[in-house]
Formats: C-alpha cells, structure tokens, sequence
C-alpha cells in the first residue's frame, strides 16, 4: 500500500514537472495569453509592454470609457502614446473588454485594480477580493496569477489564496500565485515599465519561478526575492522611505520659515556632501496613489500585531498639514496687502499631484482650493494637463493662463511646477506671487512680490 502511495505521488510529480515547463515554454516562445485586471496607470502601460514584446494581452476594466477607449486606439494616459494602441490594437495583439469571461482562456493574469485607504485609515481591499472571485471562477491548471496592487503584507497568501483556492485547485502545484510591486512614476522620462527593475516575489518557489519567466520577456533586470510577503513590504518601504522623508523636508521649510532662512538653499548646499545626504524637497503637500496612501497599510498592518508605528504615523501628519500650512502663507501675504482670503481672488497654477502629467489624484491642490472656497475666496486654476477637477462639491475648469487673469488676482500660487509654465511672464504678471515648489528660483534678479514656502 505504502509503495502505490509512492508511486502515484511520483507520478503525480512528473504530472506537475511536465505542467510547469508547458507554462514556461508558452512564456518563453510568447504563445501565452495575458490577461490585465485593471486599465489604469499601471495596468494599460503593462498591456502595451506586453503586446510590445509579443504578447497578446487582454485588458479588463468595468470602465467602458476605457475599453471603448483602447478599441479605437486612443490612449487617456500621458505615458502611453495613441500610436502604439492603435498599432497593437489593429495587429490583434492587444484588446480590451469588460467581460471576465475572457479569464478561462488566459495562461497569466495580472492583477492591477486600486488599493484606496477608508476614511479610517483602513486599507480597503475590496477591489482586489473582487478581481480574485472572478478568477476563481474560471481558474483552470497551469495558469499563473500575479498581484500588482499595492497593499498590506500577507494580502497575497492570506486574502487572494484562499478565495482561489475555492475553485478546487492548489495553488503552488496546480496553478501558481506570486506578488509584484507596481513600479509606476507617471511623467518619467527616463524610466518605464521595461527599465525599472522588477520585483518579484511568489507563494512557493515555482510561482516565484513561473513569474519572474513571464517578467523577464519584458524586463531585463528582474530580482526574486524570497516570498510574496517580502514583495509587499518592499513596496511599502520605498513608498514609506519617501514619506517619510518629504515630511522631514517640509519640517525643515517651516523651521526656516521662522528663523528667517531660505530652504531651498540649505537642501542644495546640503545636496554637495557626497554621502550620507539624499536630498527631498518640501511642497504643498503629497498627492498620488502611492506615498499619501501607502504607508497607512503597514501602519495598519503592524497595529494588529500590537505595534504602534508612531514615526511613520507622525510622518503623514506633517505632510497632511502642508496644505493647512499654504493657507497660512496665503493669509499672511493678503493681510500685508491689507485684505483678507474672504473676497480676495485666488490663481491656483497646477493641481496635479507632480509636475508634467494630469493625474490630481490625491492632490494637496484640491485640498487647498476646497479650504479657499470656504473661506470665501474667489478662486481660479489653471493647469495644462487638467481641464477641469471637482473640489468642496463644486466643479472647476481650467482658465487661460493671461496676463489680465494674472494682474486681476489678489495672489498666485504655484503648487504644480509644470515644465510648460514660463516663469518670468508668471511673475511679472503678478502683484503677489507664492511659490511652494521654488519654481522661480532659477530667475534672475530680485522680485519683492515672490514669497517662498
């Protein structure tokens, strides 16, 4: 008895072996088909690398805007040109659907839905919990599911596994499960999806295997590590690590501010040690998917565990108040000017989050605009990669950047420093100009009417 038990383990083991190099072999010779949950800023971008390389990919979003989008080879993403959807769209390498049905027929899918944070600060994972049901119902052998959203340590083996896991199958032997940090910088020139280096981080080894196969077709730099729990936390450690070090920075700015001393240039004298320094930059505040959020899932991670992460805690704090912080600033330059916010009108240039893209996601902009408005302020924006943003319930558009808006203003604020902005004109134009990104420190001459963070 003990020997048919061996036997059949044995044979099931080659059953396995042989499944696992099928799934390699299709990776490797591009015959596998590739799913994308998720059309986003990091999904649409990861479809397009795929199709790039080979792939056919199909992506999945309940957003028809999107999916109607990508059929007619229109990007509505600023790093993703219309030219190459068309092009990948037309040689049937790529498409895109709202029907999950598609899942059946994939070999990998991947798993690029949003991570937002409750009003408790409590991370709300039902986008994920979502995307696994619909997996799980048509989960078959030999497929590879690889999460990207960025989330809480565990969520991977404690959360995703056990809802596939209801389809019957095992994950590790008859489909495998792996974890890989997003690695998105929306704007960046330099580095995309193909040039960052990818972290990787599987539920066994042959997932961590099987993922870092499939990555590999479309990064050259591609790093195992040891588990899906090492993956997750090390998103949240680069994300925390900039965090973290922005609110030390925008302390900084506040400590100079009162004892009279010019920020911008303690950090780029500071920037001349070569080592032991990496300069962080203050400003209005953080925005994004990333930073403002990411850090409250670990925070919220450790606390179940009876540990109370104060640094990082009081890390959010300070950057959650900048916005609090420029409408100090703003009052202070109207009251010298003997008026008040109430009444004054308010040029707000730039409400994304970063400079050169459109994503106000999260933008302390918004923030800022909402607390104006309340305070009776009249207030404008303008944005070039923004035409209109929803701020205190009421719905903005973007205004002409002209010197007669500029002169008619109590003050402008520059909260984005977008590239397109002329800086000079802006200046000039203005009777009072407050500057949180030191966006005219590069100007020649001395201008009484720019006030710094």
């Amino acid at each position: 008895m003990f020997i048919r038990v061996l036997e059949d383990e044995q044979i099931m083991s080659k059953v396995k072996a042989q499944m696992s190099n099928r799934l390699i072999n299709k990776i490797k010779n591009k015959e596998a088909k590739i799913a994308v949950i998720g059309l986003g800023y990091v999904g649409l971008p990861l479809c397009v690398e795929f199709a790039k390389n080979g792939f056919c990919v199909t992506g999945i979003d309940v957003d028809r805007k999107r999916v109607e989008s990508v059929d007619k080879g229109v990007s509505y993403i600023g790093d993703v040109k219309s030219s190459e959807i068309k092009l990948y769209v037309k040689e049937k390498k790529f498409q895109a659907t709202t029907d999950y049905k598609i899942l059946g027929k994939q070999d990998a899918i991947i798993m690029c839905v949003p991570t937002p944070l409750r009003k408790t600060k409590e991370p709300d994972i039902s986008y994920i919990i979502d995307a696994s049901k619909k997996i799980a119902e048509y989960l078959k052998e030999e497929q590879l599911i690889v999460l990207e959203s960025t989330t809480y340590p565990g969520t991977t083996d404690e959360v995703i596994l056990p809802i596939l896991e209801k389809s019957g199958l095992k994950a590790g032997k008859d489909f495998y499960l792996a974890f890989s940090p997003e690695r998105v910088d929306p704007g960046n020139k330099r580095y995309n999806t193909a040039n960052i280096p990818k972290i990787i981080g599987g539920i066994n080894s042959q997932s961590t295997l099987m993922a870092k196969t499939l990555y590999s077709q479309i990064n050259s730099n591609v790093i195992a590590v040891s588990s899906s729990r090492v993956a997750e936390m090390v998103k949240l450690l680069e994300n925390t690590f900039r965090s973290v070090n922005i609110a030390l920075a925008n302390e900084m700015a506040i400590m100079c501010d009162y004892l009279g001393i010019d920020v911008w240039e303690v950090i780029k004298g500071a920037t001349t040690k070569p080592f032991g320094f990496m300069p962080f930059y203050p400003g209005p505040g953080i925005g994004g998917h990333c930073i403002p959020l990411d850090p409250f899932y670990l925070t919220w991670k450790s606390r179940l565990h009876g540990y109370e992460a104060k640094f990082i805690e009081l890390a959010g704090e300070i950057n959650k108040a900048m916005p609090k912080y420029v409408i100090g600033k703003i009052r202070d330059i109207l009251n010298n000017r003997k008026k008040s916010i109430n009444g004054s009108t308010v040029f707000i240039l730039g409400v994304a989050y970063k400079k050169d893209v459109g994503d106000w996601r999260e933008s302390p902009a918004i923030e800022i605009i909402s607390m104006l408005l309340e305070k009776g302020a009249n207030v404008w924006f303008n944005d070039p990669y923004v035409s209109e943003i929803k701020a205190d319930d009421t719905l903005m558009r973007s205004k002409e950047l002209s010197k007669s808006l500029l002169r008619k203003s109590d003050c402008t604020v520059i909260i984005t420093d977008h590239s397109a902005y002329d800086y000079k004109f802006i200046v000039e134009s203005s009777s009072a100009v407050l500057d949180t990104r030191n966006a005219t420190g590069d100007l020649k001459g001395t201008f009484e009417n720019v006030f710094k963070l």
